[in-house]
């Protein structure tokens, strides 16, 4: 029998829909397996010097969805209680249910807390709940997301369709974005909620997540894009309020500070093997049918772009998943598979910087959602590059996460979280 002080205490923003909701039903699925095929080092990116090492199975979990409305997490926990019970009575017709699958529906909780990530306020109410209810948190799964899309330039849908019809439907550029959106906290909407909320999320857990003794965790998943683009971004708007592609831009510093945290997070840990070290991975789901692009569609148009996505994977394309689920197997990978299978930080490099003659050099990985064309999912990765200029204005963005989130602590009248 597992010990249930290290089962997994996973939280996932935006847990009620989309990508999130799918992320929670792939863990249950995976969990409720004695040896979870997401767990496995099975793909080329992974360092099989740790061959030895094995998935530690876990007879429980507290799956805690992060949602903003009760309402609607309370019907996705429901709706997660019924697949799952559907998931092991298949099993059982088919003769593959065992004991460790029923121990783990018996142990399974799933608990809801409210969030809105557009009120720094609120992020705090929610530590504090997380934080004296649990003993510790193992993983914080960043899903949730908005994108402030107001309308579609049809024009440019059809000219880049005919031009490349697969990069149009991965990552499309004839999205119009509203310009200038704040949240009551006063800051840019689109980088708050996909950005800023997470980082003081983040600062506020640290120490819970540093309490955590499973074999899976500590870690934190940061959620990007195909979308993501460097393209457009100006450092000097780093809250995004005046560009009018905020949410590419959000995912690109998603990219470069999830990069940045797992760095520290290794150097202070090479440097004191004592401290936890508390990784950061960037997961990239690969193109689902979510309530970000369906909003500005009717019915006809969202069964057209469906259509469009399946056309694209005849097409090659390895990214179109379209289900939810499968989408989610980058992100329960990257929950699930021990440390030493996957790649690290190369310390030297880094400290060096690694830019020659100026150029970007490769300085760490997404792990991507992919499948083929007959929608058979699985992970691979893609290389990310950083120029020293890129590194200089990540660090800085940081700084300025880690003033404004101080800044919100004062007047919160609450102690500066070390």
């Amino acid at each position: 029998m597992s010990n249930s002080r290290t089962w997994p205490i996973i939280i996932v923003t935006g847990a009620n829909s989309g990508v999130g909701f799918g992320i929670c039903q792939r863990l249950l699925v995976e969990l409720s397996q004695t040896y979870p095929d997401d767990a496995q080092p099975s793909y080329g990116f992974h360092n099989q010097q740790g061959a030895d090492e094995k998935f530690a199975a876990c007879e429980g979990l507290t799956l805690i969805l992060a949602c903003r409305s009760r309402q609607r997490a309370e019907t996705a926990r429901d709706q997660l209680f019924k697949f799952l019970d559907d998931h092991l009575e298949k099993r059982c017709r088919i003769g593959t249910l065992n004991s460790h699958a029923t121990a783990f529906r018996k142990n399974l909780e799933i608990d809801i807390h409210t969030i809105d990530l557009a009120s720094v306020h609120s992020i705090f109410l929610f530590a504090d709940e997380v934080s004296q209810k649990y003993p510790y948190i193992s993983h914080l799964v960043f899903n949730a997301g908005l994108a402030c899309f107001s309308r579609i330039n049809w024009s440019a849908a059809i000219q880049q369709l005919a031009c490349d019809w697969v990069n149009a439907v991965t990552a499309p550029a004839f999205y119009v974005q509203d310009v200038g959106k704040l949240t009551p906290d006063h800051l840019g909407l689109v980088w708050q909620c996909n950005v800023f909320g997470h980082y003081v999320l983040f600062r506020l857990l640290e120490k819970t997540l540093a309490k955590c003794s499973n074999p899976t965790g500590p870690r934190v998943l940061w959620m990007s894009s195909h979308e993501s683009d460097s393209t457009f971004y100006d450092p000097q708007d780093w809250q995004l309020i005046k560009s009018a592609h905020s949410y590419q831009c959000s995912k690109y510093q998603i990219d470069m500070m999830s990069l940045h945290l797992d760095r520290q997070a290794v150097e202070m840990h090479s440097a004191d093997s004592q401290s936890p070290v508390i990784r950061h991975f960037t997961v990239l789901p690969g193109v689902a049918g979510t309530n970000i692009a369906s909003s500005l569609l009717g019915p006809l148009s969202s069964i057209g772009m469906f259509l469009a996505f399946y056309i694209a994977r005849v097409l090659g394309s390895p990214y179109h998943l379209i289900s939810s689920y499968k989408a989610a197997v980058s992100a329960v990978h990257l929950c699930l598979v021990p440390f030493v299978f996957l790649p690290m930080i190369n310390l030297k490099a880094t400290s060096t910087n690694g830019h020659a003659n100026g150029s970007p050099s490769e300085a760490g990985v997404r792990y991507v959602s992919q499948c083929n064309r007959w929608g058979k999912e699985g992970v691979s990765s893609s290389k990310l590059y950083e120029s020293k200029e890129e590194e200089v204005q990540t660090n800085e963005l940081i700084e300025k996460c880690e003033t404004l989130f101080r800044t919100f602590c004062e007047a919160e009248g609450r102690k500066t979280v070390a």
